[in-house]
């Protein structure tokens, strides 16, 4: 007899989310983010450590390869290349990390082999990673506000091509359309995070010639060590409660409460079809 399969929906969904049909509740978002940075940091911290690293090893390669780094700095089209390459060596694990944000909004566990998890979407973060840098740096480049109002816009589109799996230029599309409703709501959420960050950099600013210096730095490595999953989860529970997450289970796994708690569930007999676009696996 074929295992029966739960399709979890958890938060929002693509169809409402078109409409404007959600909320952002700028305080409730960001005590739940910091409730599971709290529980949940060191598997982004580790994550995000691995992709520095990388991002540093390739940055130092290529340079070395154009002519060392003052070349590179010389000369814009070195710089620009040397930004493709590191970016499409990085986004496949920054992609994993975002997605790390994602299922800490529905309660799951995460470890830090889940940024090899979605090397498979890779080609496709990448190209997302590549057009939405171009169009924020274009947006920057006009006026500065489009570029600000692309950056909101476009801050949940990785996610929508893992979990959705969407074409970039669909996620794309799709962010631009739903977010734009909440756009001030996000912009002072975002707004606050970068205060935070820039809140950090201050002791280091004040202490940085001086013998305290180890001490500035310090307070600041330990304030992004919270800032940054901080960040990661606050998106992640964006994601959740404007586009939804549809999560299959069959009897043998134990999802947690916050699952429990979603908005709709339904149920369906047969092999699920691994292929479909909304549906994440747990």
């Amino acid at each position: 007899m074929p295992e029966k399969i739960t399709i979890v929906q958890v938060g929002g969904n693509i169809e409402s989310a078109l409409k404007g049909d959600y909320q952002i509740d700028v305080k409730a978002i960001l005590t739940e983010a910091w409730q599971q940075t709290l529980k949940s940091r060191l598997a982004i911290n580790l994550g995000l450590l691995f992709s520095l690293f990388l991002g540093t090893a390739v940055s130092f390669l290529v340079s070395n390869y154009l002519g060392g780094i003052e070349a590179v700095l010389a000369d814009p089209e070195a710089g620009m290349l040397l930004n493709v390459v590191v970016t499409i060596a990085v986004w496949p694990f920054i992609g994993g990390v975002e997605m790390m944000g994602v299922l800490h909004a529905v309660g799951m566990k995460t470890d830090v082999k889940m940024i090899f998890s979605f090397l498979k979407r890779a080609s496709w973060v990448v190209l997302c990673a590549l057009f939405t840098s171009v169009l924020v740096s274009l947006g920057l480049q006009l006026f500065i506000l489009p570029g600000i109002f692309l950056a909101v816009t476009l801050s949940l589109t990785i996610p929508l091509v893992i979990e959705k799996q969407m074409t970039p230029m669909k996620a794309i599309i799709l962010s631009i359309k739903t977010l734009r409703f909440k756009f001030l709501s996000l912009l002072s959420l975002y707004f606050i995070l970068l205060m935070s960050l820039v809140f950090l950099c201050i002791p280091l600013a004040l202490l940085l010639e001086s013998s305290f210096a180890p001490l500035g730095i310090m307070i600041l490595l330990v304030g992004i060590s919270f800032l940054a999953p901080l960040f990661y989860n606050t998106k992640g529970i964006l994601y959740r409660e404007i586009f939804g997450i549809s999560l299959a289970k069959n009897k043998h796994d134990n999802l947690t409460s916050n699952i429990e708690k979603s908005n709709t569930e339904k149920t369906s007999s047969g092999k699920l079809n691994s292929d479909s676009d909304d549906t994440f696996s747990a």
